[in-house]
């Protein structure tokens, strides 16, 4: 391949004597489980957010878990958020007994807010937004909507670190937010991990128990719990590449910028938002777009040994066997039939985004 979807042999050989670093004072001093790198880690992360507290966690899935758990949300309850997502931001809410209750998307291929309201029953407790490809939602109108029905907020930035709206940065918007750092991530650890942020003392308390299960100290319990702990070595690396994101973001958004550039006259191609976004400040964890076609384009770029991504799809999520067809999205529906995530990452030139560029004009040449 010409152009990977993302390179994370190339990134490691670039940092590794840093990482190797890292990872050797871990293994020499034994530090294996929630030692001092996972806690400097927790509050790095927290001060980059902008909250007061982070948690690490085994994965975004389990942090999300957790988070439903932790205020309460259980079974009889509805949470509101969207299938133009990965699987896991539903699964949750039905691991912990509730309902996801979905509404569509709008032309950012996020939340669609104004359709919110229409969804609240008496049942519902919390509205769960997505930050799809690293862009936050209208979270001024959401908060608004929330605090009006009583209804918590619990954010899904899986995608999205170091995104911002209004200034404000995901996952400091609602109660707590949940965020991946799976390998192909912006910041991507060497295996699963991820971390939880919260400005509430109690809330961040009880995670910390729940993912130790249940353990409020050497020998006592707080009741039942999990085992998901965010790895230590994993904690190590996290921090050191933390450090790295901004550079990280500026470049992604640079390169979002010349993709838009280049793509900007090429018909049967619809762009993402582009990084001057009035409120939004995008960090392009994907470069989503949707194009005519779809199938046969990206099977033009893979013969020309360029690597691109269908997700969510083709099958939307609702559509799959878990029991939630009945809802009707077809905003969601459509764009399973046209989304492309374009190469984006930390190791792409722009040698390589005139290159997919110019093979995407080629096929609609």
């Amino acid at each position: 391949m010409s152009v990977r979807f993302w390179e994370p042999g190339k990134e490691f050989q670039r940092i590794e004597t840093e990482v190797m670093e890292a990872m050797r004072d871990v293994l020499s001093k034994g530090d294996l489980i929630m030692r001092h790198q996972m806690l400097d880690f927790e509050r790095n992360l927290a001060a980059f957010v902008g909250t007061a507290d982070a948690v690490g966690v085994s994965n975004c899935t389990d942090g999300m878990r957790l988070l439903l758990e932790a205020v309460g949300i259980g079974p009889g309850d509805e949470v509101i958020t969207v299938s133009h997502t990965f699987m896991a931001t539903m699964a949750v809410i039905h691991q912990v007994g509730a309902t996801p209750v979905l509404v569509d998307v709008g032309a950012d291929h996020n939340m669609n807010v104004d359709l919110v309201e229409a969804a609240i029953t008496p049942r519902t407790k919390a509205i769960l937004p997505v930050y799809l490809n690293g862009r936050l939602v209208q979270m001024d109108r959401l908060m608004e909507i929330a605090r009006s029905h009583n209804l918590l907020v619990i954010e899904d930035t899986a995608q999205a670190l170091g995104a911002a709206y209004m200034g404000v940065r995901g996952g400091a918007w609602g109660v707590a937010g949940a965020f991946s750092f799976y390998p192909a991530k912006l910041l991507g650890a060497y295996g699963d991990a991820g971390a939880i942020v919260t400005s509430d003392a109690g809330l961040a308390a009880r995670v910390r128990e729940l993912r130790d299960h249940g353990r409020v100290s050497k020998t006592g319990f707080s009741g039942w719990g999990w085992n998901c702990r965010l790895d230590n070595l994993q904690a190590a690396v996290l921090d050191l590449k933390l450090r790295k994101v901004p550079q990280w973001i500026n470049e992604r958004r640079r390169l979002a910028a010349l993709y838009d550039e280049e793509l900007a006259d090429v018909e049967g191609v619809k762009r993402p938002p582009g990084p001057d976004g009035g409120p939004f400040f995008d960090i392009y964890q994907n470069y989503v777009i949707e194009a005519d076609r779809r199938d046969a384009l990206a099977e033009s770029l893979g013969k020309k040994g360029i690597e691109t991504l269908v997700s969510p799809g083709p099958v939307p999520n609702h559509k799959q066997p878990v029991g939630l067809d009945h809802f009707k999205l077809p905003r969601t529906e459509s764009l399973c039939d046209h989304v492309l995530s374009l190469p984006l990452n930390n190791e792409l030139d722009e040698a390589q985004v005139l290159e997919v560029a110019g093979a995407i004009k080629d096929f609609y040449s």
